[in-house]
């Protein structure tokens, strides 16, 4: 049974792995490429909402522990932005949404992540926080945001972080924290939304092996000390592949 979808999306499988790798090896979690893969391969949407959640939860998990650790989460301030988030992405999660549908906005999505990838060199926040917190507006994002999280099959981070960033929200290394965090409880919230829906199916086979596959790989990628891409030359990798994915799966739809 595990040796069938091995054979099946050997493909699939290899790219996770590097995925993993490179990305890990620079401190990222490339979720949305993970996305974009399992985009291309034909696997049923529901499928692919699952399994990219699950990855999330992978890739953050180590992350966000480590900057508990360091003491660089900031709950008092991260507060308002999941207390409508996590309910609302376990709503998106939950709600039955067409084949259609799914692909318009992932679509859209891969599109606004690439561009924001493109410009992240320019979308950098000063050392400088923004002592001027709104509870009430960044509870209103984080709701928006997970919302729409839930139903894609994302964490959000590609969305929160360029909008805290433009705000000054905080130092970069605590929006960097800000950002694993939201990406899990969004996850975990988005993942047990699609979870309780009766039409909820999922391969588990195929998914435990991509879960090991970036869990070994997130691992390698973390302990290799020479870095094979820059942050920034990934990014502009990524966005490059994620506009290509978007596009093509917009036309499909559209036309």
């Amino acid at each position: 049974m595990i040796l069938e979808p091995l054979f099946q999306y050997w493909h699939v499988i290899i790219l996770f792995f590097t995925v993993a790798i490179l990305y890990s090896s620079v401190g990222f979690g490339g979720g949305s490429s993970y996305l974009a893969i399992l985009a291309l391969t034909g696997i049923v949407f529901t499928q692919i909402r699952a399994t990219s959640l699950l990855c999330n939860i992978v890739v953050v998990t180590g992350n966000v522990f480590l900057f508990y650790q360091q003491k660089i989460i900031d709950f008092k301030k991260i507060t308002p932005l999941v207390l409508l988030s996590i309910p609302l992405a376990f709503l998106g999660g939950y709600l039955k949404i067409s084949q259609q549908f799914f692909f318009i906005l992932l679509g859209f999505t891969l599109l606004f992540a690439a561009i924001t990838m493109w410009l992240s060199k320019r979308i950098i926040s000063s050392d400088e926080k923004n002592n001027n917190v709104k509870p009430f507006k960044n509870a209103s994002y984080g709701g928006i945001i997970g919302f729409i999280s839930g139903m894609v099959g994302i964490g959000g981070g590609i969305f929160l972080a360029p909008l805290l960033h433009l705000t000054n929200w905080d130092t970069p290394k605590k929006i960097a924290a800000t950002a694993s965090f939201f990406i899990l409880v969004n996850s975990i919230a988005g993942f047990i939304g699609q979870y309780s829906n009766p039409d909820f199916k999922i391969d588990w086979s195929l998914t435990s092996i991509l879960l090991i596959t970036v869990f070994v790989g997130g691992q390698i990628g973390s302990r290799i000390s020479h870095k094979f891409l820059t942050p920034i030359q990934l990014k502009k990798a990524t966005a490059i592949l994620i506009a290509f994915v978007s596009t093509r799966i917009l036309w499909n739809v559209l036309f």
